[in-house]
């Protein structure tokens, strides 16, 4: 199964706080770990939401908000993406994973949908728009 391992946003990386050093080291053995154990799949860093922009849609209208956005502890800061067997594995990497924040932070874990979860709903004509899309993102 596949996994996305949320790191929620602190005031220090909405303040653009940088990263330790040795904080910055830990982690980056942490995902050499990963690696070596075939679990990763990708990973990435968000920067302030002050360089980002929400976009509200309401039926066929579109608004766009610029950040800065107030809820801090809803913001994504970065992400990872694992491929484990079971979330129990997850929670066993994650609870590995070195506290890079000054101080309190939050690491949220969610499963990733898959195909079985939209089969339900899905028209034969869903079916080959996905498959074409399946086969364009896997070069098959």
């Amino acid at each position: 199964m596949r996994v996305m391992v949320i790191g929620k946003a602190t005031d220090g990386t909405e303040n653009g706080a940088g990263i330790d050093p040795e904080a910055l080291e830990a982690m980056s053995r942490f995902n050499e770990e990963l690696i070596d154990a075939g679990v990763l799949v990708a990973l990435g860093g968000l920067t302030p939401s002050a360089s980002g922009k929400r976009v509200v849609s309401d039926g066929g209208s579109r608004t766009v908000i610029d950040g800065p956005f107030a809820e801090t502890k809803e913001l994504v800061a970065g992400f990872m993406i694992l491929e484990v067997e079971d979330m129990d594995e997850a929670m066993a990497w994650v609870m590995r994973a070195p506290h890079c924040a000054a101080g309190r932070s939050e690491t949220e874990i969610r499963p990733l949908m898959g195909m079985a979860e939209f089969e339900a709903v899905q028209t034969p004509e869903t079916r080959v728009i996905r498959e074409r899309i399946r086969a364009r993102l896997t070069g098959s």
